[in-house]
């Protein structure tokens, strides 16, 4: 088991629940529209928010950010460690370092002593594409973890033990490698990602390859899904990742769609997607079948709590466990399913 540390409200390791994070991909420094996505990202079901500080006034804007928002916030800090002490005084819940561009012994243990003062975690974010190309030539798997050790003996050496490591590159199997040799030398909770994972289809796959299987390894204690795009999308395939390997049992409506093949008889992508997209934030434990043909799409559709079957003149047939089927227009079946599943979550 690794170690516990504390980001705000939410613990990390220590055998609690993986949790999801992201980041937001507003200006902090616009501190409306910073808000804005952070509560999107809350309402989606992330646990940690990270926020990008690119100078004062970005770290000064923790401040007012905070106020406005109830999910841990975490200053993504690059070059500069004074940013992470104005971070800290603006009242951030953690600290991202990277071991890549903030090199000085002496300002890395200026940032410790402050964090360690106010009982602030930080993590030692190590990326390929920023290690310290003159001590480490290559990023392999070794390379990386050494520079993830020469941050953690700093901090060791000042007794600062709050500490979550990441070591992430845009490739599955040196992700995997790089964090499977981590965990042989230390216990501290890592952060898994796969970085610059590309757009939303490539990020999926690289990303649920990856995590998938370090996280069924017992490797992991929190996770990102890098996606080229809206964060919203990290959260909600973060989650569903986490309970599709049944490492979270939270409720959650799952849809379930058929691949659509030489049958099919309604066109269901739009109908599967947009429910996708209207019951990502909602906390019901529901299973919505979206089926397109007569096959197996009844026999499907009485399985779930909800279900939806083509027909041939292209309506839909709905199915509600044992009940009688009512016929659907294509135009009525999205808002009608919704209405039955919003009353579901609702009593």
């Amino acid at each position: 088991m690794t170690k516990a540390i504390h980001i705000g409200s939410v613990r990390i390791g220590g055998g609690a629940p993986v949790s999801v994070q992201s980041m937001t991909n507003t200006d902090t420094r616009d501190i409306p529209a910073t808000v804005a996505q952070i509560r999107a990202l809350t309402a989606a079901g992330c646990d940690i928010v990270r926020l990008a500080v690119i100078d004062e006034d970005a770290a000064k804007s923790i401040a007012a950010i905070r106020k406005e928002t109830s999910i841990p916030l975490v200053a993504d800090i690059h070059f500069d460690h004074k940013l992470a002490l104005l971070a800290m005084e603006a009242g951030v819940h953690a600290l991202r370092l990277n071991p890549g561009n903030i090199r000085r012994h002496e300002d890395v243990k200026t940032v410790v002593r402050e964090a360690a003062d106010r009982g602030i975690p930080i993590r030692v974010g190590v990326n390929a594409g920023s290690l310290d190309r003159a001590r480490y030539r290559e990023p392999t798997p070794e390379n990386m973890v050494a520079a993830a050790r020469d941050h953690i003996t700093l901090m060791e050496d000042l007794g600062f033990t709050a500490i979550k490591v990441s070591l992430k590159t845009s490739s599955v199997t040196g992700t995997i490698a790089a964090n499977r040799l981590f965990r042989t030398k230390y216990d501290y909770p890592l952060h898994l990602g796969v970085t610059e994972a590309g757009t939303l289809r490539s990020s999926l796959i690289k990303s649920s390859a990856a995590l998938g299987a370090m996280l069924l390894e017992g490797i992991g204690d929190t996770i990102r899904i890098s996606i080229t795009g809206d964060p919203v999308e990290e959260v909600i395939a973060g989650r569903r990742l986490l309970q599709y390997l049944s490492l979270r049992d939270e409720p959650m409506v799952e849809i379930i769609s058929c691949p659509t093949c030489g049958r099919t008889t309604a066109a269901i992508e739009d109908i599967a997607s947009e429910l996708e997209r209207r019951t990502a934030g909602l906390r019901v434990r529901l299973t919505v079948a979206v089926m397109g043909c007569v096959v197996n799409g009844p026999g499907e559709a009485r399985h779930a709590d909800f279900g939806i079957a083509g027909t041939e003149d292209g309506s839909f047939l709905f199915f509600e466990k044992e009940q009688a089927p009512v016929k659907l227009a294509r135009a009525d079946t999205v808002d009608f399913l919704m209405n039955r599943i919003n009353a579901a979550a609702n009593r």
